[in-house]
């Protein structure tokens, strides 16, 4: 049984990535109801919360039915994290995380981020101050160093680990390589393997079939696996992986009607967090993949993508199950 301080979860948990814009209440509900085990709020900035932002605020709600979940932050002030800390606990979540591994170039100029592992000390004495200042389990999310030439995983695992982190994600990736190339998970191998590590060591990076989910629990022999990219529009592929670890075979991939009832649910809940224009707004990403094997499609995405009224999404929406409701979607992997 793997554990993250006292919260126990299934062997080879799958934990939804912290994605911006993405991992809201909404689609983090969707997520848990098909398998998984632990979702993450998307990231939030340490400086928005003291200064009580109102987009940061948001993105503290949480609800029961997602529990386990973890809330992430991030910042590169030891002082602006701590306080963080103190507003992130009014929200009563289960897991702390720090976000050590963005690459973008808004957090990274700031030092925060996968900035921050240019500073390895900081790095580690940002963690063990928070870990110091609450009782919830501090874990971090990370990339394997800032470039090839300064992979120091090993050494950063091993100091999280000493200071009282209770969980580590690493993406397979450097900063300098953005998204951009195949994530390795050798180096994360290594970390497990390290006889000094004795908390859950996740991968993340390029997980998309259920046959990669396979092998970095059998091959790479890690302790769970983050999901990002690959279940943007597409909750059901946690369930996916569970299916195929626990008979060999491949869930079938659901039928038009499921797909458009999931993207009405998740527009509908997305109204209801956000308001029309947010919920809308930021359904959007969403729609390809619900949506992705359908031929001669364009016409209704472009309508789904381009409309600001709720109900003409809605209307989209009941067009694309009146068309394709009874088309089977080639099951492509």
């Amino acid at each position: 049984m793997i554990k993250i301080g006292n919260i126990e979860l299934p062997d080879f948990p799958l934990l939804l990535a912290p994605m911006e814009d993405v991992s809201d209440p909404p689609f983090r509900a969707l997520c848990k109801e098909n398998g998984a085990d632990v979702v993450y709020t998307e990231f939030i900035s340490s400086e928005g919360l003291i200064r009580d932002a109102a987009k940061s605020v948001m993105k503290l709600d949480i609800y029961e039915k997602e529990r386990p979940v973890g809330i992430q932050i991030f910042g590169a002030n030891l002082e602006s994290m701590l306080q963080s800390v103190a507003i992130v606990e009014k929200s009563n979540p289960d897991i702390i995380d720090i976000n050590f591994g963005c690459p973008v170039k808004k957090v990274v100029s700031k030092g925060a981020g996968a900035g921050i592992l240019k500073d390895i000390d900081l790095m580690v004495s940002l963690t063990e101050a928070m870990v110091k200042h609450t009782n919830l389990p501090i874990t971090v999310k990370t990339r394997l160093g800032w470039d090839d030439t300064s992979i120091k995983i090993l050494e950063v695992a091993e100091r999280l680990q000493d200071v009282g982190c209770a969980a580590i994600s690493i993406h397979g990736r450097t900063r300098a390589q953005m998204y951009k190339g195949e994530a390795n998970w050798a180096p994360i191998a290594e970390v497990k393997n390290n006889p000094r590590m004795h908390i859950p060591v996740f991968g993340n990076g390029d997980v998309d079939t259920p046959e990669k989910a396979m092998r970095m629990r059998d091959v790479y022999g890690l302790d769970g696996c983050m999901i990002g990219r690959a279940s943007i529009g597409y909750p059901w592929f946690f369930n996916e992986i569970k299916h195929f670890f626990k008979t060999g075979e491949y869930l079938a991939k659901p039928t038009i009607a499921q797909r458009v009832e999931m993207a009405r649910r998740h527009l509908q809940m997305a109204i209801d967090w956000k308001g029309p224009v947010l919920g809308v707004f930021e359904t959007r990403r969403h729609y390809t993949n619900y949506f992705k094997g359908i031929p001669h499609f364009k016409e209704y995405r472009m309508k789904m993508v381009t409309s600001d009224a709720p109900e003409d999404v809605f209307k989209a929406l009941d067009e694309v199950e009146a068309k394709f409701g009874n088309m089977i979607i080639p099951d492509i992997r």
